[in-house]
């Protein structure tokens, strides 16, 4: 099994920037990506960003430009710097791993860490 630990979120102004963390550990074999997906009351949960083992990125179209992902191969940890925040940030981000073993694929998700933007 594989353990995902996000830490990071909390209340901040619109204008603020915070900084998620996501430490991957246990079970880990062939990492394809990691990444950050959130989800807001009432809607879909939809992708943030993610980073691929080769540190190819891919980020929504809402972020771009203010949101960063980066990744520590040798800690298996992947961190979200988000600047610029708007209340249309708000909402429960989560970690997400996926990885190949044996030729199977496998999708793991963080608890998820709570960020809010308000004044």
């Amino acid at each position: 099994q594989v353990q995902l630990v996000e830490s990071g979120g909390g209340l901040v102004q619109p204008g603020g920037s915070l900084r998620l963390s996501c430490a991957a550990s246990g079970s880990i074999f062939s990492i394809n990506a990691m990444g950050w997906y959130r989800q807001a009351p009432g809607k879909q949960r939809e992708l943030v960003a993610d980073i691929t083992n080769n540190g190819g990125t891919n980020y929504a179209d809402s972020v771009k430009g203010r949101f960063t992902i980066s990744r520590d191969n040798a800690k298996n940890t992947v961190y979200l710097q988000m600047d610029s925040l708007t209340p249309e940030d708000t909402a429960l981000y989560y970690c997400n791993l996926k990885q190949t073993r044996w030729g199977v694929r496998y999708t793991y998700w963080g608890q998820g860490t709570q960020v809010t933007v308000s004044s």
